[in-house]
């Protein structure tokens, strides 16, 4: 790796020190000086029947795309609108009905400003996220939320570091205190996120993995060991029910289980008399198939199980599943 010849290790580690020093002043100033203004911009929030329409210039805009991305995944319905483009036609995308954030550390950004009287005109709530209060972009505001900062991170104080941290936490202080007081929960974060890994914990059920119908290795109780170890065998799960004649589950036999079996065991024709019903696991672990299957895993880790049966209420079988099929399904 060429490094410059100038390259001082200690003084970058220090630069960096003082820069994460300096914004998390920032944050937590802008915290002490937190007032009646935000809970005044969340009620205007909250009462917005249409969307929160977020925009920013620069690097504001680019804190601001991310403030929409929250404020739209916690139960906020939101939108980024680009303070250029809405001149030339995208402020039509903007409703009476809806809500305006506009974020700018100065508060003069000449694109924000030009279609600030147009909002008004509209009749559309105004909150500002600035670093100037007394600035057009204040004056203009409904309600202001001062981000402002003492100096910026960038050792020429010119750089938006700082203040654009400071922009972003607050955006997000609205976001969390907007969830919380829409009673937004973790299923609710889930249904807009299906294909995270919380999605996918929160919202897939055991049928949705479980295996079905002839896929699922099951034997009377008086079936042979041989006939048992086949029926595992063919259906690759690992393991195989033993169920009554109504289908009811009366036991449950494991790969493992036939291990043990042949250590303890004096031979093949000792193995070859033994019934089902001689070598299950009696009341096994089961889940029912409107379960979480991240709670079938739960159950399956807390016990040390690789396979679980799935019942219904009666307790008869009607589906099976291993660590695998989890692990498919990326619940685990």
């Amino acid at each position: 790796m060429l490094l410059p010849p100038n390259f001082d290790p200690e003084h970058a580690a220090r630069m960096a020190r003082e820069t994460l020093d300096i914004e998390s002043e920032a944050i937590s100033a802008m915290a002490r000086r937190l007032d009646g203004s935000f809970v005044r911009a969340m009620a205007l929030l909250l009462a917005c029947s249409g969307r929160v329409v977020v925009t920013g210039m620069g690097k504001s805009g680019h804190i601001g795309r991310k403030i929409a991305a929250t404020l739209a995944s916690t139960g906020t319905p939101a939108m980024f609108v680009h303070p250029a483009e809405a001149s030339h036609g995208d402020l039509g995308m903007i409703t009476p009905a809806d809500a305006v954030l506009a974020i700018s550390n100065s508060g003069e950004s000449e694109e924000l400003t030009a279609i600030l009287p147009l909002i008004k005109r509209m009749g559309v709530p105004l909150v500002a996220i600035t670093g100037r209060p007394g600035s057009t972009l204040g004056r203009h505001a409904d309600v202001v939320l001062d981000a402002a900062v003492d100096k910026e991170a960038c050792p020429h104080n010119l750089a938006p570091t700082a203040s654009t941290t400071a922009q972003l936490a607050m955006g997000d202080a609205l976001a969390v205190a907007l969830l919380d007081a829409r009673g937004f929960r973790a299923d609710d974060f889930a249904r807009s996120h299906p294909g995270g890994a919380l999605g996918r914990k929160l919202l897939t059920h055991v049928r949705d993995v479980m295996r079905q119908g002839e896929a699922v290795p099951r034997v009377p109780a008086g079936a042979s060991l041989m006939d048992l170890m086949r029926e595992m065998s063919a259906k690759g799960l690992g393991a195989s029910a033993v169920v009554d004649d109504q289908g009811l589950v009366l036991g449950i036999f494991t790969d493992g289980d036939l291990r043990r079996l042949i250590e303890r065991s004096d031979g093949p024709a000792d193995l070859r008399s033994l019934r089902a019903a001689d070598v299950m696991h009696r009341d096994p672990r089961t889940v029912r198939a409107d379960d979480l299957a991240v709670s079938a895993a739960e159950l399956m880790e807390a016990h040390r199980v690789t396979s679980v049966l799935v019942v219904d209420a009666q307790g008869r079988l009607c589906g099976a599943m291993n660590s695998n099929d989890l692990m498919r399904a990326k619940v685990i």
